[in-house]
Formats: structure tokens, sequence, C-alpha cells
């Protein structure tokens, strides 16, 4: 069967919600202005929304898998109280290579730069990756999403001028973003191609 349904990939801190790191608690979670209706643009249009975030909360020890579930549970109800759209997948990479928690000391294909989400999130709901998006607010996020064949943006929202995260092995130079903006609004309105 062919893929047909083309997908926004959104990374979470500093593109849905504000940066606070570490967010372990989810009483500090902000969603930031414009979200709910970018996302409620975007289902409209057809797409699929799934966050793809790099968690290395959980590879530190500071919250556990399942305490990590309970904080995207309130994430999703704020979004959706504050009037967007449900979203349909939230995936999480617990791994880093520096982690304090053995077990989660791996080198993986989920932790972004690499591709992993978002190959695993197209693989269990047929998603077209060349006729999607990848949004995020570091050069990891536009380098997942272009290893992934997907258009990538660059939001500023969050921390787009901090260097690059811990990774395996850093992102393929020259790293770009299909086009760079302001927040989620404005990638909406181009994603969308409004004017």
């Amino acid at each position: 069967m062919k893929s047909s349904r083309a997908a926004v990939f959104l990374d979470r801190d500093g593109v849905l919600i504000e940066d606070r790191f570490p967010l372990v608690d989810a009483a500090e979670i902000r969603v930031l202005a414009g979200v709910p209706a970018a996302l409620r643009k975007l289902q409209q249009a057809g797409f699929f929304l799934a966050v793809v975030s790099n968690q290395a909360v959980v590879a530190r020890g500071w919250i556990t898998p399942a305490g990590l579930e309970a904080l995207h549970a309130r994430m999703r109800s704020l979004l959706e109280a504050a009037g967007a759209p449900p979203l349909d997948a939230v995936y999480f990479c617990p791994h880093h290579p520096e982690a304090t928690l053995p077990e989660y000391r791996v080198i993986c294909d989920c932790r972004k730069p690499r591709p992993g989400l978002l190959l695993r999130a197209a693989g269990e709901h047929g998603l077209d990756l060349g006729a999607s998006f990848m949004v995020g607010d570091r050069l990891t996020d536009i380098a997942a999403g272009a290893a992934a064949a997907c258009r990538t943006v660059l939001v500023q929202t969050g921390r787009h001028a901090e260097p690059p995260i811990v990774a395996a092995e850093p992102p393929a130079a020259p790293c770009r973003p299909d086009h760079t903006c302001p927040d989620l609004p404005a990638a909406a309105a181009w994603i969308l191609g409004e004017p």
C-alpha cells in the first residue's frame, strides 16, 4: 500500500511549549502563543501531527518514562483546552550518549539528529516522508528532518541560537533549513503556502 498522508513533525520544547529545561513538572508547561491555532490549521489541511522529541531527562534519571508519558498527557490536555486538535502521536527518545543511567547510555537511531523517530512514525502510520515537514528550534531537528527526506523549518522561539546538543555524531554540514521563521504560526503559514 502506497503512503499517502503527509505529516508535520514537531519538536516539543521551543516549538509547542516554552523550553524550560529540565521540564519534569507538568505544572511548568506553558503553551507558546499561537500554537493551538497553528495546529488546528495544519490538521484541517489534512496533516498528521506528531511530536518527535529528545528527552534526556529520562537518561539522567530526573523522570521515569511513565512520568514523561504523564507529562505529555498534561501537555496534550493543555493544548486541547486552548483549542488545538488532538495530536496524532507523541514520540520521544530517552537515550543520551553520556546518560547517568547505564541502560540509556546507548548510541541509538532515535536521538535527533538521527531520523529514527520520524521513520518509526512513518512506518507505524503509513506517512509520506517526502511530502512531510519537520519543524524544530535546533539544527539537530533540521538534520533529523532532512535525513528522513522531509522539508524542514527552523523556528526562533526556542534554542535556535545555541550550540548543537550532544549526539553520537554532529549534524552533517551544511545543515540548513528549507525555511526559517519566528514561530509555529509562521511555520504553518509557510507550509500551507499562505501569503
